[in-house]
């Protein structure tokens, strides 16, 4: 039986943090589904379609990962590719909260899909797509943010916006 997990987020836009999880996961199940969530209460900058474009893009060296939006609950999503796991990238102590809100949530939902959490790469610990939209916002470096698609993209949506 082949392991499989979701890697959730609204990637809005995808980073080198993001990738980072999605890489580490793909070594450790068979399958990986990054779903790409539209959460309501965030504004975000690109559609869903754009980022599973840019996600596609910057995992296709995976072979075992697949790009797909949902709406509805996580827990649900998971069920529906009968994956095992929820996989969650942490970056610092404060993300552990709410995380843990989420979890206990999907565990009352469902107790057999569990919840893994992988620490970031140090290097990407302080990373959100929030700060990198900041700093393309204002025509700042993120090359050392995000691959080089993203940043084009990013580029060319502040152009828009103009």
């Amino acid at each position: 039986m082949a392991s499989i997990s979701v890697c959730p987020g609204s990637f809005d836009p995808v980073t080198f943090g993001h990738i980072d999880i999605i890489r580490r996961a793909s070594k450790v199940f068979d399958k990986v589904y990054v779903c790409v969530l539209n959460n309501a209460s965030k504004h975000p900058l690109f559609t869903v379609e754009e980022r599973i474009v840019l996600l596609k893009e910057v995992t296709k060296e995976f072979g075992n990962v697949e790009v797909e939006d949902f709406h509805g609950l996580l827990i649900d999503y998971a069920r529906s590719k009968n994956a095992s796991a929820i996989v969650r990238g942490l970056r610092a102590v404060s993300d552990f909260e709410y995380e843990m809100q989420i979890t206990s949530m999907n565990r009352v939902l469902d107790e057999s899909i569990e919840t893994l959490f992988m620490m970031t790469n140090n290097q990407y610990s302080f990373l959100s797509s929030s700060i990198v939209k900041e700093v393309a916002k204002y025509s700042g470096a993120v090359s050392e943010l995000v691959p080089p698609v993203v940043e084009e993209a990013l580029r060319v949506k502040f152009q828009e916006k103009k």
